[in-house]
């Protein structure tokens, strides 16, 4: 079966990275593994392939060379490279779905509808309607989950272990970490739906490590020596890689193997720095200042050290298989191997505090200017600029959250100083918003809503307080001071609606709705606790009639979040009076 691009790869907070759909291309010359290749051939008869070792593995470079070979069988695979920005449940299913769209154009629109719903149901009736949806695509196909180490969030392992438990019958996943995740492997062991492949079946052999150090690196060993130095890697293929590279140019190379200490836990950092110090000073200082960046292009690069030769050096990097993996098939975005990347990021602390940060503020700075407000907040954050993660979580907050992304707006309103916070209505109401949608936290909701009161109010009576709308630096006029004295209303109405009588729920909505302009996003949700309030008073029609009037507003609006959730209530509130047409 071909396998297809999805007609829309984008969410409402920016498009997708293609490059984490990029399934890596593996290079003939390199040491081919059919022994492995085998196990993953008959792992796909089971539900789950997992691929489990530590760094240096060669697990991304054997699924590689899987997938290349099983490509003239037509049978499809997609690819998912995690990194930790995926442990945003939205994001990590919004990935997977895209991924899905590879191999089968529209599948799961349904799933993520109901993923971007203003209150989206609980995770496992989405995976049902995805579920059903990949039980319509024809033929096998497999879908890996590349570095899934990355993931640490609950909700996600949860959201995977309930599809993995409901997996339609063609479909095959691979999931490769560094650890074994925290899914149901026991269970799925004990039925027989598990293959695995670990760090004493990926380790070389004898005859691969031959193959690697003489054919792949270009060295001349004896026997002798070959045997040598796999015995004290016992196979590690990242060890002999970096040992091969220190070897290069050595007139004594049976003298450098015989002081080898396979055993010296100080082996890998010995090696490491004799490769990094045999590079020109000029790809040094790349190297250690690029290393905060999980994803390279020239350009990028060139941002962050001030020079214009990013380009150059990624391509020289490649050429002398100096731990750089091309992204693209284009050569425009590379990675570092993550071993070499933790080594280098060491490295770079020892210049101080001040100069990584300003490293990640170098960043932020590319990627605001592209509007990769994600990227760019995730920079900001860790160079410690909390007035640029304020202002851009501000300026974009509206597009997150029609996202869904409430995880992420949780860990970065959360990141700021609680000073800040109080100071700043709209940073407050932001933080409020995500904590209430992250984990129904109902006392910090209230703690954060009371300081975006107590801050209004001194606005409002004049005080110090700076009158940033936290966007553009600009002073709150009188309208965008009733525009959070109404979304502060709608706030407080939503986490105490269930304790208030129905009148004073009606008056609340329609003192919010006075003071929020035409169209603004908290309307729609006010709009709904009124549709809400006449379903519970039995009044039908007039609850119909206004979700009507939602859904053509959420339309004009261009908001599939607040569309996604009208439909839903307006669908309800129809069944509700026999209206099933």
């Amino acid at each position: 079966m071909a396998m297809v691009d999805s007609p829309d790869q984008t969410v409402a907070a920016g498009p997708l990275l293609e490059t984490k759909f990029y399934i890596p291309r593996w290079r003939p010359g390199l040491v081919s593994r059919p022994r492995l290749i085998e196990r993953l051939d008959q792992g796909t008869e089971r539900k789950l392939t997992l691929v489990s070792a530590p760094a240096g593995f060669g697990k991304t470079t054997l699924l590689a060379e899987w997938l290349a070979a099983t490509e003239a069988s037509e049978r499809s695979a997609a690819w998912v490279s995690l990194d930790q920005s995926d442990n945003d449940p939205a994001l990590f299913w919004a990935y997977f779905i895209a991924a899905l769209q590879k191999v089968q154009s529209g599948v799961g629109e349904g799933a993520r509808a109901l993923l971007h719903a203003t209150q989206p149901p609980p995770i496992e009736s989405v995976l049902t309607t995805l579920i059903n949806e990949i039980n319509a695509i024809e033929g096998d196909f497999k879908l890996v989950l590349d570095d899934y180490h990355l993931i640490d969030a609950q909700p996600v392992h949860d959201g995977v272990a309930f599809l993995l438990d409901h997996l339609p019958p063609r479909m095959h996943m691979v999931i490769a970490s560094r650890a074994d995740p925290p899914l149901p492997l026991s269970h799925l062991r004990g039925r027989g739906e598990l293959t695995e492949l670990r760090a004493s079946d990926l380790s070389f052999t004898p005859d691969e490590a031959s193959a690697f150090l003489n054919e792949v690196m270009g060295l001349d060993l004896s026997a002798a020596d070959m045997a040598t130095l796999e015995t004290r890697t016992e196979g590690w293929i990242a060890g002999l890689q970096l040992a091969a590279l220190s070897m290069q140019g050595r007139e004594d190379v049976p003298g450098f193997i015989r002081t080898f200490a396979g055993d010296d836990r100080h082996i890998v950092d010995y090696l490491v720095e004799e490769v990094l110090k045999r590079q020109p000073k000029r790809v040094r200082s790349f190297l250690l200042q690029t290393s905060i960046l999980d994803r390279l292009s020239g350009p990028l690069c060139d941002a962050v050290t001030g020079n214009e030769d990013g380009k150059e050096i990624l391509e020289t990097l490649e050429r002398g298989n100096l731990f750089v993996v091309p992204l693209d098939d284009k050569r425009q975005w590379y990675r570092y191997h993550h071993l070499f990347q933790d080594f280098l990021r060491s490295r770079a602390v020892e210049h101080g505090t001040e100069f990584a940060q300003d490293l990640h503020r170098r960043a932020a700075a590319w990627f605001e200017e592209r509007d990769m407000a994600a990227e760019a907040i995730e920079q900001a954050r860790t160079a410690g600029d909390h007035e640029t993660v304020g202002r851009l979580l501000a300026a974009n907050f509206e597009e997150f959250a029609r996202s869904g992304q409430y995880a992420s707006i949780s860990s970065w309103s959360a990141s700021l100083p609680e000073e800040m916070v109080q100071k700043r209505p709209r940073l407050a109401l932001i933080h409020a918003a995500g904590a209430l949608a992250s984990d129904d936290n109902l006392q910090a909701v209230r703690r954060l809503t009371s300081w975006a009161e107590d801050a209004i109010n001194v606005i409002e009576d004049g005080g110090g307080f700076d009158l940033s709308d936290d966007v553009d630096g600009t002073v709150v006029g009188f309208a965008g001071l009733d525009a959070l004295k109404g979304e502060l209303l709608a706030m407080k109405l939503v986490h105490s609606s269930r304790k208030l009588p129905p009148e004073e729920i009606a008056e609340m909505s329609y003192q919010a709705l006075e003071l929020l302009p035409p169209g603004h996003r908290v309307s729609g949700m006010l709009h709904m606790i009124g549709a809400e309030l006449q379903i519970k008073l039995g009044d039908m029609k007039s609850a119909l009639s206004n979700l009507e009037r939602i859904v053509n507003e959420a339309r004009r609006a261009q908001n599939p979040s607040l569309l996604a959730g009208v439909l839903t209530h307006r669908g309800q509130v129809s069944v509700a009076m026999g209206r099933l047409e």
